[in-house]
This record gives structure tokens, C-alpha cells and sequence, in this order.
């Protein structure tokens, strides 16, 4: 097969991509190409700008961040635990690290994976070599020099995933038809080396890609498309992961080497991403999840929604399942049947009480009730939960607007926009790498507190000041948890820190005290965790705790708050009377029956099979080490599976 028949086909398996993208009106909204080839493709700035949108196509649907990538891959960590129920072979394998090289989930995001690579690579390689790219005019050039720059970073957050998810893999940075002759069976390469390419790739795309408020004079329109903050903010993620711990093929966990060398990169990287101005916080969080991220908007006043991957069409391949695997359960009002939703994300006890009673986060992030759909297909009506089906908040179909139309509420695609990168983030690994470099100096201090004030709507739970390095760390762990809460990120921090195993046996020997109870009260005294600040003092006393929640019946709002949806706090003892208008819930189960309390619902699926310097890492998927054939040996498992 020659060389540009096998070119063709690489463009024609990008282009059906496109197929889907043409009614995405208010976003990436972009006509998909009907002739393919590469002298047309990379003929026009149209033309390849819906090639690049096939790159970004690879981001999503079910193989993506539309389920697998981030609702499956993702959970089982000190936050979130997935569905009830044994080691399937599927999705439940994830969370309770059970995971098999020849689990049903695991293929297909690894191959998307290298194909959102292998699409990257044809752009990489074409758009410079445009006529167009010397030649044209002012404004096609920086077009199609930024279509390169977001190429260049398609391909090393494809790469980024996979390196997380699975360690060393084979270097992929040449177009496949050129690798099939080269060397069609590459070795797995060191992740230090693969990090080191994506990293350099990331300094040549800042360069090219502009600032979020420069979109315009270069003639593209403002939408999800990626800017230099994105790519910065990415460059500084990707440099704290090459300087923290991962699992080596030695079967040890090992730190990057010249770990300073990457947290200047990341400090620097943020530092410019804060100074430039470009990005702030949204005032309110709840605004940013339920008007921002719900309301699907293409345009983010506040640019704190750095990177957020599009998702439209109600398809496996392009939209999402965020909403229907995560989030609160939905059943139709008038039947009360019909119940849609998997239910396998799930907030444990001790993430649910590690937030301070006036954060504004945790009734953003932690949802206590499920939905019921009135009749108009549009009004919710909410149903208490007890602590063991607290659900992850920030993508919930009651704030999804515009609603899903009457009817089709039980469709699994919601069109959710995962977000890949939030501003958030970037003071926060400010933060970190300044604080790893210089101490906790002022800088960081302000960094971190610019979150939290946020949180707190004042200055009145700053972190203390006077910190020693070590301590000021402990506060960035938990602040990590408690901002980027359900958002994919937690497993990985806690890995390239090496507190994986430590964040899990604390927590379930915390979780076990939800079941140590006097027959009536519940007991014990939760332990500060070692790794990271503690629990706010009145919740340490599990003594003071309510067993019981009162829900007010029936109502559509959304506030948590006493008076809201509940009528009762979540940190003292409940009312022995019923209040008017409520529904009593067993928030935490009191009973002598070690096998029936909360604890012993929480523990029966969650991280039951982890193993240190094993579960860090995922199989190799059975059927890509088969593909290899004779040179399986090119395609070594990973470490104890």
C-alpha cells in the first residue's frame, strides 16, 4: 500500500469525524469537509481548520472524556468511590482497582487515545508545509500558525492521559504511514522521554497560539478553541507529573529526575498565566458550575474555564454521558418509574465532612438528593439521600440548560462540556511549584488564599500564616481536594505525590467508624489524616453527627442550606421531633449489625483490591500487547498484572 493511499485514509477517518460537528452552532462550529487527501485538506485555512476539529473530536464521546477517560478511570480515590456491587469485568473494575487486561472498558480509550495522536500528528506535519503558512496573508498565517499550536497541544494532552493511565508507551510522534516503515512495533519508551517531547512541543505551541482576548484580531471567533493560557496551564500540569512519583516498570514508585528543573517550569508557566491577566475567578462558584458549565456557554467572561471539551449530537462517538454516570438519579413524577441514570460516582462520608459548614463548594460538589422530572419536562423535584448515595454535584442534569426536552430525559448524551482546566487549578499549582521551590512564600500565600476567599465569599479562613514548607503542602493537598472535587483530577495528584495507598488506608479506617456505634449513637473520633490538613474541629466528634436528615417534601430548589432543601444541620445532633413539612432520612445508619451500617456500605466497594506499586497503573490492554504478535515483547505488561 503506498504512502498516500495510507495519508488518505488517515484524513478520511478524520473527516467522517467532522460529519457530527456541523450543528455545534454557538461552538466549535465549523462545515465538515466532503473531499479528502491531503493537497485539498491542507489546501485552506477552512479546510484545515476542520481537520483540526476532528483532533479535538478525539477528546470526547464514550471512549473520551464523555465516561471512560473520566467518570470510570478516575474514581477511587480519598473523594469519590464508584457503583455498588462486585468486579465485573467493566466499568466497576476501575474504582475498586480490579481492573484486567482484558477488561470490556479498557481498549477503546486506549486506541482513541493514539488515534486522537495519530490525527494530531497528520495536522503537525501538514500545516507547516503549507503554501499558505509562508505565503498567505497576515491573518491566514497566524490562523494556521495557532492551528498548529493547538495541534501540538491536542497531541500532548492525548499523551499526557495515556502516560497517567498506563506509564511508558510507544513514541508515536511521526504520522503512522511514515512509522509503519520505520519501525511499526516501537518499543514502550521511557515516560521521562515522552514527557521531555510533549513539554518542548508545549513551548513551540505558546508561541504560536495567542491570548484569549487576541482570538478576535486574528480573525477566529471566541469559542472553546485553545489559547495560550490553555497551553501554559497544561505546560505547568504536565511538568508537575514529570517531577512527581509513578509507578516504573521495576514495579517501584519513583520520582521524575531533576525535579526542580520542572517545577521552575510549572511556577514560571503559571506565574505568566496569573500576570498576564487574561484569566480570573468567577465570583461564585455555584455560578461557575450551574450558569457557566450548565448553561453551556461558549464564551466564559472570566476565562476560568480554560479547557473544556465540546460535546453535542446524542452519539457514542461526540457527546457525553457526564450526568447519567455521575450525578443524581432522575424519575418521572407521575409514575414514579423510569429511574435513568447508573449511579457510579458516589461522594464518600469522610470527602462530605472535610468541608467546613460555610464552604460554598461542597453544596456545589456534594449532592445529598435525586431528582424527580414534573410533567412540564423542565421543574425537579428533590428526593433526601442518605450519606452512603451522596452523589458528585458538578454536572447535574436539574442545572443543565437548556433543559432536555420533555421526553427524552432518559436519553444517556447530555452534551456536558468536561473541563479539562480551570483557572482554579493554575493558582494552585502556582502554589505548589512556587512553594517547592522558595517555601511558602507571600506569592503563594495569595495564590492559594485567592481560592479559598472564594470559597468562603471573605478572608476569614485564609490559611494560617507562619507555615513551615512541609505544612504549607499538607494545606495545598487538601485545598486540591476540596476546589477540583469530581473533576478527574484527585487519583493523579495523589499518585505523582505518592500518597495514593497512604490517602486510601486512612480513609477507610475513617469510614469504619460510620459503623462504630453504642446501638443508638454513633461513636469514635475521626483521625486527621497524615498527609494533608485535617477536618474542621466540630466534626471530629462523630458523636455530634445527625443520624437522621430532614428533607422538605418536595421542592424544586436547589439551596442546602437549613431552610432550604433541609431543615436540619449536617454537623449536630438532629431534632427528636419531625419538623412540618419534611421527610425524615437515616442519614448515617445506626445499628449493632456490623454487616447493615455505613460503614459496611461504603467499605463493600471501595478500592477493595488496590495494591500498592500496582494499582497506580492500569493493564496494558490484552488486545493491543496481542496486536504487537511476534513482538509482544515490545509491549511489556505493566507491573503485577
Amino acid at each position: 500500500m503506498n504512502k498516500r493511499y495510507l495519508h488518505k485514509i488517515t484524513l478520511l477517518a478524520a473527516s467522517s469525524l467532522m460529519l457530527g460537528l456541523g450543528s455545534c452552532k454557538k461552538y466549535l462550529d465549523q462545515q465538515p469537509i466532503t473531499a479528502v487527501g491531503p493537497d485539498f485538506v491542507f489546501n485552506s485555512v477552512e479546510t484545515t481548520r476542520a481537520a483540526l476539529i476532528g483532533v479535538y473530536n478525539q477528546l470526547t464521546g464514550d471512549a473520551g472524556y464523555g465516561l471512560r477517560l473520566n467518570l470510570y478511570f478516575s474514581v477511587g480515590t480519598d473523594e469519590t468511590e464508584g457503583p455498588t456491587g462486585n468486579a465485573d469485568g467493566s466499568r466497576r473494575d476501575f474504582p475498586l482497582y480490579a481492573t484486567t487486561p482484558g477488561n470490556s472498558q479498557i481498549f477503546a480509550p486506549y486506541t482513541q487515545l493514539f488515534k486522537g495522536i495519530q490525527y494530531a500528528n497528520v495536522c503537525i506535519e501538514s500545516i507547516p508545509k503549507m503554501d499558505l503558512y509562508d505565503n498567505g496573508s497576515d491573518g491566514q498565517k497566524k490562523q494556521l500558525q495557532r492551528m498548529y499550536g493547538e495541534a501540538l497541544t491536542l497531541r500532548a494532552q492525548f499523551y499526557a492521559e495515556a502516560i497517567r493511565n498506563w506509564g511508558d508507551l510507544p513514541a508515536h510522534f511521526t504520522a503512522a504511514e511514515e512509522l509503519a516503515t520505520q519501525d511499526p512495533f516501537p518499543k514502550r519508551t521511557d515516560r521521562d522521554v515522552l514527557y521531555d517531547q510533549i513539554l518542548n512541543d508545549l513551548k513551540t505551541a505558546e508561541a504560536l497560539v495567542p491570548w484569549r482576548n487576541e482570538v478576535t484580531s486574528i480573525g477566529d471567533p471566541q469559542d472553546e478553541r485553545i489559547t495560550k493560557g490553555t497551553v501554559k496551564g497544561l505546560r505547568a500540569r504536565i511538568a508537575l507529573a514529570r517531577a512527581g512519583y509513578s509507578l516504573r516498570q521495576s514495579g517501584t514508585m519513583k520520582q521524575g529526575s531533576n525535579p526542580q528543573t520542572y517545577y521552575q517550569i510549572a511556577r514560571d508557566e503559571t506565574n505568566d498565566i496569573i500576570t498576564s491577566a487574561q484569566h480570573s475567578l468567577n465570583p461564585s462558584f455555584k455560578d461557575l458550575w450551574k450558569n457557566q458549565v450548565g448553561g453551556r456557554t461558549a464564551w466564559d467572561p472570566n476565562g476560568e474555564l480554560m479547557f473544556q471539551v465540546t460535546a453535542i449530537g446524542r452519539t457514542a462517538s461526540a457527546d457525553t454521558k457526564i450526568g447519567y454516570n455521575s450525578g443524581p438519579t432522575v424519575v418521572d413524577l407521575a409514575t414514579q418509574t423510569g429511574s435513568t441514570g447508573t449511579s457510579s460516582v458516589f461522594i464518600l462520608p469522610t470527602y462530605f465532612y472535610m468541608f467546613d459548614s460555610t464552604d460554598t463548594r461542597r453544596d456545589v460538589t456534594c449532592v445529598p438528593y435525586s431528582d424527580t422530572l414534573a410533567p412540564d419536562g423542565v421543574t425537579f423535584y428533590k428526593k433526601g439521600q442518605p450519606i452512603t448515595s451522596v452523589f458528585d454535584g458538578k454536572y447535574r442534569r436539574d442545572w443543565l440548560n437548556p433543559p432536555l426536552a420533555a421526553g427524552t430525559y432518559l436519553n444517556n448524551y447530555s452534551g456536558f462540556k468536561w473541563q479539562i482546566l480551570r483557572y482554579a487549578d493554575v493558582l494552585l499549582m502556582f502554589a505548589e511549584a512556587e512553594n517547592e521551590l522558595n517555601g511558602p512564600t507571600t506569592a503563594a500565600y495569595n495564590a492559594i488564599n485567592l481560592v479559598r476567599r472564594r470559597a468562603f465569599g471573605n478572608s476569614n479562613n485564609d490559611i494560617p500564616a507562619g507555615l513551615s514548607k512541609s505544612d504549607f503542602f499538607k494545606y495545598l493537598v487538601r485545598e486540591r481536594e476540596l476546589e477540583l472535587g469530581a473533576e478527574g483530577v484527585r487519583k493523579y495528584d495523589l499518585i505523582r505525590w505518592n500518597l495514593l495507598a497512604t490517602a486510601i488506608t486512612e480513609s477507610k479506617s475513617n469510614i469504619a467508624l460510620f459503623g462504630t456505634t453504642t446501638g443508638t449513637t454513633l461513636t469514635g473520633t475521626l483521625a486527621q489524616p497524615s498527609y494533608m490538613a485535617g477536618y474542621p474541629s466540630y466534626v471530629g466528634n462523630l458523636a455530634n453527627l445527625p443520624v437522621s436528615m430532614f428533607y422538605r417534601a418536595r421542592t424544586a430548589s436547589d439551596d442546602l442550606n437549613i431552610g432550604g432543601i433541609v431543615l436540619n444541620s449536617w454537623y449536630a445532633k438532629a431534632p427528636s421531633s419531625t419538623p412540618a413539612g419534611s421527610t425524615k432520612v437515616a442519614w448515617i445508619v445506626i445499628t449493632t449489625d456490623p454487616t447493615k451500617t455505613t460503614a459496611a456500605a461504603v467499605l463493600a466497594h471501595y478500592a477493595t483490591n488496590f495494591v500498592p506499586n500496582k494499582s497506580e497503573l492500569l493493564p496494558i490492554p490484552q488486545d493491543a500487547i496481542t496486536a504487537y504478535g511476534g513482538f509482544a515483547s515490545n509491549m511489556p505488561q505493566n507491573p503485577g498484572y
